[in-house]
C-alpha cells in the first residue's frame, strides 16, 4: 500500500494580531509530543515568529541539555507555488503533519497553501473587526449579509476539493475557525459575534473552535521557546498557569486532528 500523505494543516488569517503563529507553534509541540513528526513552514519570511520560536526552543535544548519535542521549521520566501508544493513534498516526506503559518496579510503564496490544507484553522479575536475576514453584518441587526472574498475563495477551494476527493484520494477540507480572547470581549457583543459565526458556519461550512485567551504566559515564553506542556521545565505554575494548560489540551482537542491522539468526536465538546 502506498504511504499515506501527511495530514496537511494551514493557519491562515489575513488579518495580524490574531493570535494565528501562538497558535500554530502550540499545535506543532502537542503534536511532536504525542510523538508524532511535523514539519513546519513559515510564510512569513519577515516576522518568522513560528521560525523564531522554534529556534529559541532548540537553543534552550542545547542550553539546559534536554530534549525537547519539537518540528523542523523552514522559511519560505521568494517561491511560487509550484515550487513551494515541490519543497513541501521534500522536506515533509515521511511525516505525519505539515503545518503551514501564513502572514497576517493578503498573500498569494497563502491563499494556496490555504487551498491545499486538509485542516484549515482561522483564529480570530472576538471581535466584528476580525469577523469581517469572514462575513460583513447589518449594523443595526447584526445579522450576516454577505460572505467576504476570503470566505468566498474557502467555499469554492473546498468545492474543487470535493471534485477531486476520489479522483485523487484526498480528504475533504475541515475548516475550523478558533475563537481567541474570548474572556476580552463584552458579554451582549460575544453574544452577537456566536450567533453571527453560527448563520455563517451553516452557510459555508466551517467548525468553531475555543482558542486560547490573552493570557501574558504565552509572550513571556517566547524568549525560552518553551509553552505549557513542557512540564518540569518551567518551575512552580500558578493556577492561571494550569487554567492556560488545559485551554490549550482543549485548542488541540477541538481541531480533531486524526492519528494525533488529541482527537474528539464530532459534535462532542473538547
Amino acid at each position: 500500500m502506498p504511504e499515506a500523505a501527511p495530514h496537511w494543516i494551514t493557519f491562515a488569517n489575513e488579518k495580524g494580531g490574531t493570535g494565528k503563529s501562538t497558535t500554530a507553534v502550540h499545535v506543532a509541540v502537542a503534536l511532536a509530543y504525542a510523538g508524532l513528526r511535523v514539519v513546519a513552514f513559515d510564510l512569513d519570511h519577515r516576522q518568522r515568529t513560528m521560525h523564531r520560536y522554534l529556534e529559541n526552543r532548540a537553543e534552550t535544548a542545547q542550553r539546559r541539555g534536554i530534549t525537547l519535542p519539537t518540528a523542523a521549521c523552514h522559511v519560505v520566501e521568494g517561491l511560487d507555488e509550484a515550487a513551494f508544493d515541490a519543497l513541501v513534498r521534500r522536506e515533509a516526506a515521511g511525516a505525519d503533519f505539515i503545518l503551514v503559518d501564513t502572514p497576517g496579510r493578503d498573500d498569494p503564496l497563502a491563499r494556496h497553501a490555504a487551498t491545499q490544507a486538509d485542516t484549515l484553522v482561522t483564529p480570530m479575536n472576538d471581535s466584528f473587526v476580525d469577523f469581517d475576514l469572514i462575513g460583513q453584518v447589518e449594523g443595526e441587526t447584526f445579522k450576516v449579509k454577505k460572505l467576504s472574498f476570503y470566505a468566498e475563495l474557502i467555499w469554492e477551494a473546498r468545492i474543487r476539493r470535493g471534485r477531486a476527493q476520489l479522483e485523487e484520494q484526498r480528504r475533504p477540507m475541515d475548516w475550523v475557525v478558533v475563537r481567541n480572547r474570548t474572556g476580552y470581549t463584552e458579554a451582549r457583543n460575544m453574544g452577537r459575534i456566536e450567533k453571527a459565526l453560527t448563520e455563517m458556519s451553516k452557510r459555508v461550512g466551517f467548525r468553531v473552535a475555543k482558542g486560547l485567551s490573552e493570557r501574558v504566559i504565552y509572550r513571556e515564553l517566547f524568549p525560552s521557546g518553551l509553552t505549557l506542556l513542557d512540564k518540569g521545565q518551567l518551575g512552580d505554575l500558578g493556577t492561571s498557569h494550569l487554567v492556560a494548560r488545559q485551554e490549550l489540551r482543549g485548542l488541540v482537542a477541538g481541531l480533531r486532528l486524526p492519528g494525533s491522539g488529541f482527537e474528539t468526536p464530532a459534535g462532542q465538546a473538547a
